[in-house]
């Protein structure tokens, strides 16, 4: 199987690049199912019933989240009603919403579980991650109830994705990183099997500050004052960022991953062919 990802999905920019991509390159680079983190998709703070739609109708399978999950507090029924929008299963007990969720895929049956966490480092309050992850693959395992399981840790230290993802390896199928917005290089198969890539990057303007107009940002980390203007998304041409892994059907371990870049400022890197 052919999973594809897709890191922080940031404002409009983001959005339009990101869904004119799929129109053209799902079927020619044979994405069988896809998950993307939207956090960021309403102006850069959180996400709203019509966007979901939109990623939805594209072919997208699941919207996982992040610290900005609940930004668009008018609609938080959304996360109980959209059972594949997922926000961190680690956040304190009694929030909206599910922290992972299971699809089956239509024609194979094959059961493709996805998780999606928060960091402890750096990130505010959340439960423990790697005590949240033990707890659900004590009840999930591959090969047995469940045939692959992909995790988007949104976490804000290196270290801790990197240790995290060694201490799953060979009990998930993949574990990619988000929340800093830019794309690493370390894209690998980890020696147990398990794919990993310490941040997707974002779908956004790359000519900005982490998506959004730089003006704001160079004004408080000059000034140290916030005079309550907002941060604006960045709206000039997007780079689509995220990562393409081949998935064993036997095993749910990793056979093949590598990174995505398309459009916009970065260098593109969309060659599958050596997959």
């Amino acid at each position: 199987m052919r999973l594809a990802f897709f890191g922080d999905v940031v404002g409009h920019a983001g959005r339009t690049a990101l869904v004119d991509y799929l129109k053209t390159h799902k079927s020619r680079c044979g994405f069988d199912f896809i998950v993307v983190n939207g956090e960021n998709a309403a102006h850069g703070f959180g996400i709203t019933q019509r966007m979901c739609n939109l990623f939805f109708d594209c072919g997208i399978d699941v919207i996982t989240m992040g610290n900005h999950t609940f930004d668009k507090q008018a609609d938080l029924q959304m996360f109980d009603r959209n059972k594949n929008l997922i926000r961190p299963i680690n956040y304190i007990r009694g929030t909206p919403g599910h922290g992972y969720t299971i699809v089956e895929m239509p024609y194979s049956k094959r059961k493709v579980m996805v998780i999606n966490l928060i960091g402890h480092l750096f990130m505010g309050y959340n439960e423990h991650p790697f005590f949240a992850m033990e707890d659900v693959l004590s009840k999930y395992r591959m090969r047995a109830n469940v045939d692959f399981i992909f995790v988007d840790f949104h976490a804000e230290a290196t270290a801790e994705k990197v240790a995290l993802a060694h201490h799953l390896d060979g009990r998930i199928s993949a574990l990619v990183g988000t929340h800093t917005h830019i794309p690493t290089a370390d894209a690998q198969i980890l020696s147990k099997g398990t794919g990993y890539l310490t941040d997707a990057g974002m779908c956004g303007d790359f000519d900005s500050c982490i998506g959004m107009e730089v003006n704001e940002p160079i004004k408080r980390f000059i000034s140290k004052i916030d005079a309550g203007a907002r941060f604006s998304p960045a709206s000039k041409e997007a780079t689509v960022c995220g990562v393409v892994m081949d998935l064993d059907d036997n095993t749910g371990l990793c056979k093949n991953i590598t990174t995505i870049r398309y459009g916009g400022f970065l260098k593109e890197q969309t060659d599958f062919e050596k997959l």
